[in-house]
């Protein structure tokens, strides 16, 4: 055999055994501070917008509550006033009715004693709606949660494509290399290392697609914490699973009770009841009761003054009842208006459980199937392996060729892009269950 055939020999052989010793599964690690799931959901809860604002969404509320309570209240009122007029007004043997110029003040308080009980409802709608915006705070709360877990497995997903694309790209650039070495000395057809250089064309282009995935789920990680968008992102790999441990029916029943959607819908009932009783305050008359004091003179601080305007004082106690007792329908069309509203909201009620129901199921039968996965994959990784020891003896006894063994070691990539996707699709899908429920999982 002639010496630069078997220095390529050589060159192949050492090449294909630093191939084979290569594990797929392995990446690279690099060094920074690594967040785990639970630190990603508390930073997730601390900085999201959304939760800020439905916290002062409760803040408002609260204060809306606080002005509906006011309404039980007396009111005071305060007035100055200065008045002018173009000659003063006498009487004989009576003195001055008026003065050229008038300085008066007053003040007043008022107090309602029935209103057709809209303020007492008004009020009930205040609280009804800030317990609504708390419940909105839950369910924002929930939404966090469940985007930072989907977030932190889509994240690691792409991580390991990246690695396992990295190392595709490194086994054909190693058989390339090999196919040319081998055509040089006339040991292969030209065939042979234009299949080799197409296929490292090809994994080329699915790395140059996984690193793009990455970068986009590294962004998403990234706002999603409020960093900048292009922030190295560490995260902690998780690749434990288990069964969840709830059944279908009980799923279904914790959903239809807990989620706070349903107890949202709950309350918006109750304000649109409450909307009903106050539409119909037409119905009845109003009544107020108002206290006044009047002081009036010539001089700045409302005293002075001659004849009948010498008086300069008085007070005066009303009890007024008010009823607007034909309106043309407007009372009666109001309420109607109401009633619809409330039916309404009945339906969305329904719509609401009914898409409940419908995500515990898709939820459910995602999880399922995502750990069955798992076990399948599991022994198709056993069954890659045993193929890639099985094709690598065969090369070692010349009976398989180069493109044999990188075959194997890509379909073991392969196999294990798929348990890596069949584990952290597992663990989304029982993140979107767990949301279904309405329970919170902080990891």
């Amino acid at each position: 055999m002639k010496p630069k055939r078997i220095a390529v020999i050589i060159f192949a052989l050492l090449t294909i055994e630093l191939l084979l010793n290569n594990d797929p599964a392995m990446g690279t690690d690099i060094p920074g501070e690594t967040l785990t799931l639970k630190k990603t959901i508390e930073t997730a809860l601390a900085v999201n917008l959304g939760l800020t604002s439905s916290r002062e969404e409760i803040k408002a509320a609260a204060f809306s509550k606080n002005i509906a309570r006011s309404y039980f209240l007396p009111t005071f009122n305060m007035t100055y006033q200065y008045q002018r007029n173009d000659e003063e007004n006498v009487i004989s043997g009576f003195g001055i009715l008026e003065p050229e110029e008038i300085y008066a003040f007053s003040t007043s308080i008022k107090q309602p004693l029935f209103a057709g009980f809209s303020i007492i409802n008004r009020h009930e709608i205040a609280k009804l709606k800030l317990e609504a915006a708390k419940t909105g705070e839950k369910l924002t709360r929930q939404d966090v949660i469940f985007e930072a877990q989907r977030t932190y497995f889509s994240l690691l997903k792409a991580q390991k494509l990246v690695a396992i694309s990295r190392e595709t790209v490194a086994q054909f650039e190693a058989q390339e290399q090999v196919a040319k070495s081998f055509y040089q000395v006339g040991m292969t057809p030209l065939n042979d290392l234009l299949e080799a250089q197409a296929e490292l064309a090809n994994a080329k282009q699915r790395l140059i697609n996984a690193k793009s995935i990455l970068g986009i789920a590294e962004a998403r990680f990234n706002t999603l914490l409020r960093r900048p968008i292009a922030a190295a992102a560490h995260i902690q790999d998780m690749l434990e699973y288990s069964p969840f441990p709830y059944d279908f029916t009980f799923c279904l029943e914790t959903a239809q009770k807990k989620r706070d959607e349903v107890n949202r819908s709950d309350v918006e009932l109750k304000i649109a009841e409450t909307d009903i009783l106050i539409s119909k305050k037409g119905y009845y008359p109003s009544v107020n009761l108002s206290w006044t004091y009047l002081q009036q003179g010539k001089d700045w601080d409302a005293t002075g003054g001659a004849g009948t305007f010498s008086d300069s004082s008085s007070w005066d106690i009303k009890a007024i009842a008010s009823w607007d007792f034909w309106e043309w329908g407007r009372t009666y069309y109001d309420a109607k208006e109401k009633m619809s509203r409330l039916s309404q909201t009945r339906l969305k009620k329904e719509g609401i459980l009914d898409q409940i129901r419908l995500e515990v199921k898709e939820a459910f039968l995602k999880t399922e199937e995502s750990l069955e996965n798992i076990e399948a994959v599991k022994k198709g990784i056993d069954q890659a392996r045993e193929n890639f020891r099985i094709t690598k003896e065969q090369y070692s006894a010349q009976i398989a060729t180069t493109t044999d063994v990188l075959n194997a070691q890509t379909l073991l990539s392969r196999t294990m892009q798929n348990y890596y996707d069949a584990i952290y699709d597992s663990a989304i899908f029982k993140a979107s269950l767990y949301r279904a429920i309405g329970q919170e999982p902080l990891e």
